[in-house]
């Protein structure tokens, strides 16, 4: 009986990461999107481990290549995209939910440009991990769209996967130091020029009313 108890105690242990072990997976992916995002000489996988107050061992245990920790963090990043995208969903304002799901997303590009740049990856666009989040994050600004379509406040004839190319598409046409501000100045723009104007809300309204019959002759 002791032999049996200790042995469901052991799977137990084998089968579930501990707290503590859980705990510094997370703060190792904290860290590394802090370090990675601002980018520079000092972003590397020991400024990861020290922001995130554990040895370069503990960081390796979790992450044992470059690559295990870049598709963690890129996973993580789009993960919080999509939640961001379900929060929004409920603001009052559809055009200002869209605008701070891009705002995040420039910060999710730094992260990634941060980490392509410091590990000395090539990421390959026809990959498992490329498609995923394509895929995430399409779903998710498509929600914002189409809510702020249908509030009649931003054009229906622009598709999910149109905008999110657009919006990487500005991401990463600047590279110099402090591109994000540039960006987020640009998306601004971006956005403003997707609202319905008054003119155009005027014309979808009168469409959209059904048309008047045709009055009879009289003979």
């Amino acid at each position: 009986m002791i032999y049996i108890a200790w042995m469901d105690e052991h799977t137990d242990q084998t089968r579930k990461p501990r707290a503590d072990a859980v705990r510094n997976r997370e703060r190792v992916l904290e860290a590394a999107k802090a370090v990675f995002n601002a980018g520079g000489p000092e972003a590397s996988l020991e400024a990861v481990a020290k922001r995130a107050g554990v040895g370069i061992g503990t960081l390796y245990r979790h992450f044992p290549t470059r690559e295990d920790l870049f598709e963690a963090v890129y996973r993580r990043e789009v993960e919080q995209l999509s939640e961001l995208a379900e929060q929004l969903k409920n603001a009052s304002d559809p055009v200002d939910a869209l605008r701070r799901w891009l705002r995040s997303g420039v910060e999710f590009v730094a992260t990634k440009k941060g980490m392509v740049a410091a590990l000395a990856l090539a990421v390959q666009s026809g990959s498992e991990l490329h498609a995923f989040s394509f895929e995430r994050l399409t779903k998710a600004i498509g929600s914002l769209l189409d809510r702020a379509a249908a509030a009649g406040a931003m054009r229906a004839d622009v598709s999910p996967e149109d905008l999110l190319r657009a919006f990487f598409g500005m991401c990463y046409m600047h590279d110099q130091p402090g591109w994000q501000s540039s960006v987020l100045r640009m998306l601004d723009v971006f956005v403003d020029g997707l609202r319905v104007q008054p003119a155009m809300k005027a014309k979808v309204r009168a469409s959209a009313k059904p048309a008047k019959p045709a009055a009879k002759r009289k003979r």
